[in-house]
């Protein structure tokens, strides 16, 4: 893919993980592909793997927004610079990280993501800690 070509893939992958479509999200991956993230370091494989934790991720956090800053053409795909917001109760976390991506026939076979997820964490057990304090 050339830069053009990726990063009208990236911004329609990414706008996929808004809403809570986690089918809709897995059609970019191939049906082997492996996932990595911060919270699954050694991997998730294939469809059935990958498609349980979209569906838990993405009911958790609907709202959230995703789009690419840049995107720099690799050999078997691209590296993704993005953004997120993410609404964490009353707070609004904003992060930017890099997504490793290789890309066959417009399938996605490898995505691994990297991005400082402190600000997210600390947001979610405020969030818990306020829910514990009103249910006392």
């Amino acid at each position: 893919m050339n830069k053009k070509e990726l990063l009208a893939f990236c911004k329609e992958w990414l706008s996929a993980w808004t809403g809570n479509n986690p089918d809709v999200l897995l059609k970019y991956y191939h049906k082997d592909a492996l996932y990595v993230d911060p919270a699954n370091r050694e991997g998730l494989k294939g469809h059935k793997e990958i498609g349980r934790y979209f569906e838990r991720l993405l009911d958790v956090y609907r709202d959230w927004t995703w789009k690419p800053i840049e995107v720099f053409p690799i050999e078997k795909g691209g590296i993704v610079k993005w953004e997120c917001t993410i609404p964490v109760g009353q707070e609004t976390i904003h992060e930017i990280g890099l997504d490793i991506v290789e890309i066959q026939n417009k399938l996605i076979t490898r995505n691994e993501v990297y991005f400082d997820r402190t600000s997210l964490v600390a947001a979610v057990e405020k969030k818990r800690r306020d829910r514990r304090l009103i249910n006392l």
